[in-house]
């Protein structure tokens, strides 16, 4: 096996920001009032999960609302899991994050008669507290968030650079990363006195999910590679509805449709939502999703409808214009006809584990928004307040590290040594389409919504022998993308599947036939961490 060095440039910045969603801009914005601050993301800086994002924003605006009720519908929703002290956190903090983007240029639907926000409702909320902008608050946000950043001196991006493992400094921890420039096809070392992880999700270890390309789950698994420790997994978040067309590549139908009325039916043309909670559309995700697939399992059919026929073709088209417009290209009338919908992999609960602070248990990391654990999710996630969590954590990680980073000298990189990059050709590629297939259908099949002590079983020798495989070819053959990502898939894929595994109970978002309750004695995190040599 032939080792070269082929580092080729070197970069060094105060703060180091992998990822570029809401988490990631909304920290580099803050954190820019006292250091310099490099965004790097593998692909264009607008794709990330926040650009995709229909709902909303979950807030209290309302007098008729309360942060109890957040706090109570928040904890309900988690099953147990949620630390209390960090939703009261989320909770308390989200208004001044609201009026923090209204400042920074961010729309947000009004009501035409007074000006004042406009609220959905959605599922496992006690209230209308979602702020949106129309169907595409992720659009907006992603945009606004990503022009402050571009005219901000202090904040530089860099695009289409792949990180693949965080550089562990003996003297001062986590002490910036290595990377592939997609450009240049070069390897970069890019040494931080603090490193930010905003990678995003890891919906992309499913085959079917409504996430982007870009969530193969890259910052869990360098965390996880350099020591950092990983709480939850086992808790992943199918959206109950997605759209089923061959051509729609799991399009997402937002749940504020159900919000604003829309019902879900089966072929037959039932409602039958209320035979599994009294809630009916308005349930938190995990019911509605276990729902659908238990219809679908009965019936033997591939999707169940969601009808919004009721509602007129001019309120869909101003309400809902990106539902709307994407369900019209694929030959369906929202406004005439119901839509085929299925449950697909969608958000993370759990993550790198971090305090609400964004601190990690490795020195000189951060973990915010999706790729973290927070406490705030428990075992479900309240619709909408995902992208709270993003803001939230954003500014308080922003405001530690300025107490923090005062006075602490740059880190200095040890020199790694990695393989040398080859043309992708000579590693057979058909191996890498082969197991990248496999891996994403091993847990579609024996990791979804309903899992069993057998299939989990399964699950855990097949992924374990991707794993193997790849990191084979990953010490032997060089890196490319596709390496790097599927790399990081299986060692994501085989940490969720062992974290189902530890859990010997159903709980949320885990449901597994041999334990059908909850069990107080797994009232607690599951967590798992790498032995370091």
């Amino acid at each position: 096996m032939v080792r070269v060095e082929v580092i080729v440039e070197t970069i060094k910045t105060d703060i180091l920001v992998l990822g570029s969603g809401a988490a990631g801009l909304y920290f580099a914005l803050k954190a820019s009032r006292f250091a310099e601050v490099l965004v790097v993301t593998k692909r264009a800086c607008a794709e990330s999960n926040t650009y995709y994002a229909q709902g909303g924003i979950a807030s209290v605006t309302l007098k008729e609302d309360s942060f109890e009720r957040h706090v109570a519908d928040t904890l309900e929703t988690g099953q147990g899991l949620c630390k209390r002290e960090a939703v009261e956190i989320l909770v308390r903090e989200g208004p001044d994050r609201i009026r923090d983007l209204v400042e920074l240029g961010v729309r947000f639907s009004k009501n035409e008669n007074d000006d004042s926000l406009s609220l959905t409702r959605e599922g496992g909320h006690s209230a209308p507290r979602i702020v949106h902008y129309r169907d595409v608050i992720g659009r907006e946000l992603e945009t606004t968030l990503l022009a402050a950043v571009r005219g901000n001196a202090r904040i530089a991006t860099r695009e289409e650079v792949l990180a693949i493992d965080l550089i562990a400094d003996p003297v001062h921890g986590i002490a910036g990363c290595y990377a592939l420039d997609g450009s240049s096809r070069e390897m970069v070392a890019i040494l931080a006195r603090h490193t930010v992880l905003a990678t995003g999700g890891a919906g992309k270890i499913y085959l079917y999910t409504s996430n982007p390309d870009v969530a193969t789950g890259d910052g869990i698994a360098m965390a996880y590679r350099a020591g950092a420790a990983i709480a939850n997994l086992e808790f992943v978040q199918f959206h109950p509805t997605c759209l089923y067309h061959p051509e729609a590549k799991s399009f997402l139908i937002s749940e504020t449709l159900r919000g604003e009325g829309a019902i879900l039916r089966n072929l037959k043309g039932e409602n039958f939502m209320k035979r599994y909670d009294p809630r009916g559309e308005l349930a938190p995700r995990d019911v509605v999703a276990r729902a659908i697939d238990s219809e679908m399992k009965k019936s033997g059919d591939k999707y169940v409808l969601l009808d919004i026929t009721h509602r007129s073709s001019d309120w869909l088209r101003k309400r809902f214009p990106n539902v709307y417009e994407n369900c019209l290209s694929f030959g369906i009338d929202i406004a005439k006809q119901p839509m085929p919908v299925v449950p697909a992999a969608h958000y993370m609960c759990g993550g790198v584990l971090v305090d609400m602070d964004g601190r990690t248990d490795l020195e000189g990391l951060t973990a915010i928004g999706e790729v973290s654990c927070s406490g705030v999710h428990g075992a479900n996630r309240l619709d909408s307040n995902s992208l709270l969590e993003a803001l939230v954590l954003g500014a308080r990680s922003a405001a530690r590290l300025e107490r923090e980073l005062h006075g602490l000298k740059r880190k200095a990189g040890p020199a790694l040594v990695f393989p040398e990059i080859r043309d992708p050709k000579v590693l057979e590629t058909v191996i890498l389409d082969h197991d990248w297939d496999l891996s994403r259908r091993v847990m579609w099949d024996y990791v979804g919504i309903v899992r069993s002590e057998k299939r989990l079983s399964l699950a855990r020798d097949r992924i374990a022998q991707i794993l193997e495989t790849v990191e084979r070819i990953f010490a032997e053959y060089g890196i490319s993308d596709d390496i790097v990502e599927l790399r990081n898939i299986a060692l994501v894929s085989s940490l969720v599947v062992e974290s189902a595994i530890m859990r010997k109970e159903s709980r949320g978002l885990h449901y597994v036939i041999d334990y059908p309750a909850m069990d107080p004695a797994w009232e607690k995190d599951t967590i798992v961490k790498k032995r370091l040599e």
